[in-house]
């Protein structure tokens, strides 16, 4: 016959080991979760106000630690989801800000470089007959006006087919800055919004070190 210390023994043996078997579940499903939530999502999200266009991930892509310089082009990545049953057409552009805001940047033009792919193209602009002395010059920019198919969506990516440009920005983007844009739908009322400057997928290098950067005081 086993002895009443015995058993005692074995139920708290058991017991010790749900208890670490539940431990460790916990931090496996910890870990899972904080892997999620730490994921750089820098982008804006918003619609416009009747929900007939979602607007996700709005944000100028990184460069570098520097940013853009002033006058120059930076890109623009976003994506635009059509939730009505009607073509919409969507317009983008950048607004010169009417008081100075330190952090806040403004583009000349914002235009559509390349050929479209998906359920969107650039809206039909009116054009003129190009001249012999133009048959050789660099393709401009279209203007940033885009039909989306009814459910439809488009997507502008650096390095896609067709690429969402800023142009002529009137200071220096630099990360934590925003790029200030106008998008409208149709003729409704434009929505002024904000683009970040996307987290970099990979830890930024701070260059050489300093010789003595580390040292102590002696």
């Amino acid at each position: 016959m086993r002895s009443l210390g015995t058993g005692r023994a074995v139920q708290v043996a058991g017991a010790a080991a749900v208890a670490v078997l539940a431990l460790a579940g916990c931090s496996a499903g910890q870990t899972a979760e904080t892997s999620l939530l730490q994921a750089p999502v820098s982008g804006l999200n918003t619609a416009s106000p009747d929900g007939g266009l979602l607007i996700r991930n709005l944000q100028v892509a990184f460069g570098d630690s520097a940013g853009y310089p002033a006058n120059s082009t930076a890109p623009i990545q976003l994506s635009l989801f059509n939730q009505t049953e009607q073509p919409l057409t969507v317009t983008i552009s950048s607004q010169a800000q009417t008081t100075v805001t330190d952090g806040i940047v403004s583009a000349q033009q914002v235009g559509l470089s390349g050929s479209p792919s998906g359920s969107a193209s650039p809206a039909p602009a009116p054009s003129d007959s190009a001249s012999p002395a133009d048959a050789g010059a660099a393709p401009a920019l279209q203007p940033a006006k885009i039909t989306i198919d009814p459910l439809g969506s488009a997507s502008f990516l650096p390095g896609g087919s067709q690429t969402l440009q800023a142009v002529g920005l009137s200071n220096r983007l630099a990360p934590g800055n925003s790029l200030a844009l106008t998008i409208q739908v149709g003729t409704a009322a434009p929505i002024n919004v904000l683009a970040p400057i996307a987290i970099p997928l990979s830890p930024v290098s701070r260059g050489p070190a300093v010789e003595g950067e580390n040292a102590e005081g002696e």
